[in-house]
């Protein structure tokens, strides 16, 4: 099992950047926050400030198994314009890794192009940026390599779908248990 990145632009959805990370390392995943603004510093959509593992430029991207976008605004638009992820996320569907991306964030993944042929599910009022996606109000999706959600209130499900994915179900299912999530 590779690493796992969470990008982090200014402006992101607090909860559903750093519930993936607690709860993947909660599970013995290696995850780190990536910031891709230069700084690592990053300061997310409610004024909470976080400080990344790594800057976008410091990482080799070959280990990755998952990259994970978090929603909110304006983060959401501060992803899709870096054209470092933009190029990262599409050499990694290429190649079959995973992309995760939770409310707004799977916007990103449709404007590339990278949900043609896929389910997916994302915050309302994103679905025409699905390109090429079966759209559904589902709270989690996984379709091949790529997972998608719909914000805030199903951070907890979409991070525990990650780890069903990375670990497996039942390692989900009882860190679902230990930390009273009533799924």
């Amino acid at each position: 099992m590779g690493k796992v990145f969470v990008f982090l632009a200014d402006g992101f959805e607090e909860i559903e950047g750093l519930t993936v990370v607690d709860i993947l390392r909660r599970a013995d995943v290696t995850v780190e926050m990536i910031s891709v603004t230069g700084k690592k510093e990053v300061t997310g959509s409610h004024g909470i400030t976080v400080k990344a593992d790594f800057l976008f430029e410091e990482i080799d991207f070959a280990k990755a198994s998952v990259f994970v976008l978090p929603g909110g605004m304006p983060g959401t638009k501060h992803l899709g314009a870096h054209e470092g992820l933009a190029r990262l996320l599409t050499a990694a569907v290429t190649e079959g890794k995973k992309v995760a991306a939770i409310c707004a964030a799977p916007s990103v993944l449709g404007d590339l192009g990278l949900l043609k042929g896929h389910r997916a599910a994302c915050y309302p009022g994103f679905e025409a940026r699905l390109a090429g996606a079966e759209v559904t109000e589902e709270e989690v999706v996984v379709s091949g390599n790529v997972i998608t959600s719909r914000g805030m209130g199903t951070a907890i499900p979409f991070a525990l779908a990650l780890v069903g994915e990375l670990r497996d179900q039942k390692t989900a299912d009882e860190l679902g248990s230990s930390i009273i999530w009533r799924g």
